[in-house]
């Protein structure tokens, strides 16, 4: 275990766990980024209590959760995120002490790992947010109030052309082949409709 004491190796693990982490929080249910944080957070935890840590940079890696997760609730949030992800990169940069104000993590290893995971990060959860706040594409309550026509007659059944689909239909009233029909509900599969005269 004598290899996770080197704070390069310990910064990587360090780094991926915090990223499965994130991830968990973005796209919760298997299990498995939940599990490959901890296993990762764990072993970085073992670096953490025998290398010499500035604290202050472990509380800055602590709070750059705040705004992640303020950021992840809704929409058009980057800058949050931006902070996230800035205090992220100087919390796990300069975790690890040496004497002087320079990181004990290799400059080169710092950049490109971090540089990466920022990226990941602002593209992944962005998208993330994104397609969780997005109306789906195929969503049956934009049915209602579209215009559409009875391709049979309908009353207590019938099939009607809506929204560029075939659905089934019925009526209060009889509705012949042919005319226009407007969708006031939808019951399950079912679409309710009236008779609209569209000149």
């Amino acid at each position: 275990m004598d290899f996770l004491l080197d704070p390069n190796i310990a910064y990587l693990i360090l780094l991926g766990g915090i990223l499965l982490g994130l991830l968990a929080i973005v796209t919760p249910g298997t299990g498995l980024l939940e599990a490959g944080a901890f296993i990762c957070i764990a072993l970085a935890g073992y670096a953490v209590y025998n290398l010499s840590v500035n604290w202050w940079a472990l509380l800055v890696l602590a709070l750059s959760v705040v705004p992640f997760l303020y950021a992840v609730q809704k929409p058009k949030r980057e800058t949050y995120l931006g902070i996230s992800i800035l205090m992220l990169v100087a919390g796990s940069v300069f975790i690890f002490a040496t004497d002087g104000w320079r990181p004990a993590v290799n400059p080169l290893v710092a950049l490109l790992s971090s540089g990466m995971a920022a990226a990941f990060i602002w593209i992944v959860v962005r998208k993330s947010v994104q397609a969780a706040v997005a109306r789906p594409s195929h969503d049956l309550e934009a049915l209602v109030g579209q215009v559409g026509e009875a391709r049979t007659a309908v009353h207590d059944d019938g099939s009607v052309y809506v929204g560029g689909e075939l659905w089934s239909a019925r009526s209060g009233s009889k509705i012949p082949a042919g005319s226009h029909v407007r969708v006031i509900r939808r019951e399950g599969f079912v679409l309710v409709v009236d008779k609209v005269n569209v000149k």
